[in-house]
């Protein structure tokens, strides 16, 4: 064990974790339960088991969409219906639950959703939403996850981020600002609620909207952007200086940038010339939104990863080499919050053997123990994780059931 990591050791002895979660039906699982150590647990099973469907639910005890930024009405569990040849929903709504231990307190948090019926004058509609308990209460907003528990994770999908669009770097550098910054997650959401907003204002009145009711909403888009994007510029230069000064022994660093207008501004002017630029932006491509809806803002931020090394852009670089630097992110940023928060994030690891050599695979998996994670780790082979066989719990997916080995 390095030097950082007993000093990270010695920051909180107390782990943390989900010791208790608990499943009604969601996604395959009719009901679910599995006890856990706060230490790695392995997931293995044939593919389409409902393997990541446990990860996924465990996400979802953090503010946001889970690691598949799934609708809602897409998770509740399905079941073959007699009629048609097709699938009916067993009911519309599905729960989440779980026993959450932090630095030695234990915590019970849930999340479900709901089906609400709102009636107006001609018609009634259904819409779902998704409620929080916390210890029995409910709770007004999903942000007050975040206070219990945190969650970084690694799926496949996510082997392509540096080759995609925007929009997954985006939501992944947010969830990372989460972590320091518990507001954020409800400063992106009430911006995209903003912004859908104006956009439908302006389209439904062809762009002749009342002025002061659109300067309204502009200036709070501004605002509110402008708040975005000085706690994404926070978190860059905490990962880029963490990075910088405890650079990692095995997988290979990087150097993180931020490709947005409002960030950059904010190098070299106050927030609130800013925000007055911002809302001036705004106003200035009001016609535009009706023919082009990618006004540049804090929506449309790129976030840039380079191998540092190399001195070459991510997107360029191999696919394993893509997922080591990720990885390498994804430990600073663990790192990071034990030490600046005292108290460590849950991994959330989805197949994460692909596109590792074995040398790589045994080094994250050392670096989990050492490091006294607990990690949610899923494989279709368990003998890949023999350096984990004394530290861990091992659990096998079969027929809609999950079985401790």
């Amino acid at each position: 064990m390095d030097s950082l990591a007993k000093n990270i050791l010695s920051v909180t002895d107390k782990k943390s974790g989900v010791t208790r979660l608990t499943l009604t039906d969601f996604r395959n699982y009719a009901f679910l339960r599995i006890n856990a150590g706060l230490h790695p647990i392995i997931i293995t099973g044939e593919n389409g088991s409902g393997k990541t469907n446990i990860l996924e639910a465990v996400s979802f005890l953090t503010p946001g969409r889970g690691l598949r930024s799934s609708r809602l009405a897409d998770i509740k569990r399905f079941t073959p219906a007699v009629i048609d040849n097709g699938y009916s929903p067993i009911n519309n709504s599905w729960a989440v639950a779980a026993t959450v231990c932090k630095n030695g307190e234990d915590f019970e948090i849930g999340t479900a959703v709901e089906n609400i019926q709102k009636e107006d004058e001609d018609e009634t509609s259904n819409y779902n939403k998704r409620i929080v308990k916390i210890d029995g209460q409910k709770s007004s907003s999903q942000v007050e996850l975040g206070k219990y528990l945190s969650a970084i994770w690694l799926t496949p999908q996510m082997d392509r981020l540096f080759r995609g669009g925007s929009q997954p770097r985006r939501s992944f550098l947010d969830r990372l600002v989460y972590a320091f910054d518990n507001e954020h997650a409800k400063r992106t959401a009430n911006f995209e609620h903003l912004y859908k907003q104006w956009y439908q204002l302006i389209k439904t009145t062809n762009g002749h909207a009342d002025r002061m009711w659109l300067s309204g909403i502009e200036e709070n888009m501004a605002t509110t952007g402008v708040a975005i994007a000085a706690a994404r510029r926070e978190q860059i230069a905490r990962l880029n200086r963490f990075i910088e000064n405890e650079p990692d022994d095995v997988f290979p660093n990087v150097t993180l940038e931020l490709d947005g207008t409002i960030e950059k501004m904010l190098d070299s002017m106050p927030a609130v010339d800013v925000e007055d630029y911002y809302m001036s932006k705004l106003a200035q491509e009001r016609k535009n939104i009706l023919y082009n809806d990618s006004i540049d803002g804090v929506n449309r931020t790129d976030f840039k990863v380079f191998y540092k090394k190399k001195r070459m852009p991510a997107e360029l670089c191999s696919t394993g080499e893509q997922k080591s630097l990720l990885i390498n992110i994804i430990l600073a940023q663990t790192k990071c919050q034990i030490l600046y928060q005292g108290f460590s994030p849950i991994l959330l690891l989805d197949e994460i053997a692909a596109h590792l050599d074995d040398g790589k695979r045994e080094a994250l998996l050392c670096k989990i123990r050492d490091l006294g994670l607990q990690a949610w780790i899923t494989s279709t082979n368990p003998e890949l994780f023999v350096t984990l066989k004394n530290n861990a719990d091992f659990f096998e997916v079969k027929n809609n059931l999950v079985i401790q080995k």
